[in-house]
């Protein structure tokens, strides 16, 4: 539980980062009080990633819980949709490549059988 409650913090956190990073990066000391709360994060003695998950995330996700699953069963049913479209356009793309690729072979296949005269055609033994 508490690696799971450091990971979430720490996801969040690397989150936040990319906007931090943008704005604030200029600042004196930025990077050493990064690290230094990553390390206060991670210290089981400190138990920062534990407070503020109890403090903040689980709150918040208790308030959000039934916005959340609305949301992830939407998710699963456009999901669903697009990989039905996708498959339907994958099926098309390759049907379609395998009626020209046919279409090109035979125009391939009767211009070498024009190429044989007759005598050719005729030296091959009927196999009927």
């Amino acid at each position: 539980v508490r690696w799971m409650m450091y990971w979430i913090v720490f996801a969040l956190f690397m989150a936040m980062e990319t906007i931090t990073d943008l704005l604030i990066s200029w600042f004196s000391f930025y990077y050493e009080i990064k690290m230094a709360f990553v390390i206060w994060l991670l210290s089981p003695y400190t138990g920062g990633a534990t407070l503020l998950y109890r403090k903040f995330v689980h709150p918040t996700l208790s308030r959000k819980e039934k916005e959340i699953d609305a949301h992830i069963v939407q998710a699963r049913e456009h999901g669903y949709e697009m990989m039905v479209r996708f498959s339907k356009r994958a099926f098309n793309m390759a049907a379609t490549a395998a009626v020209q690729a046919a279409a090109k072979s035979q125009g391939t296949l009767a211009g070498r059988l024009r190429s044989f005269s007759m005598q050719d055609l005729r030296s091959i033994p009927d196999e009927a």
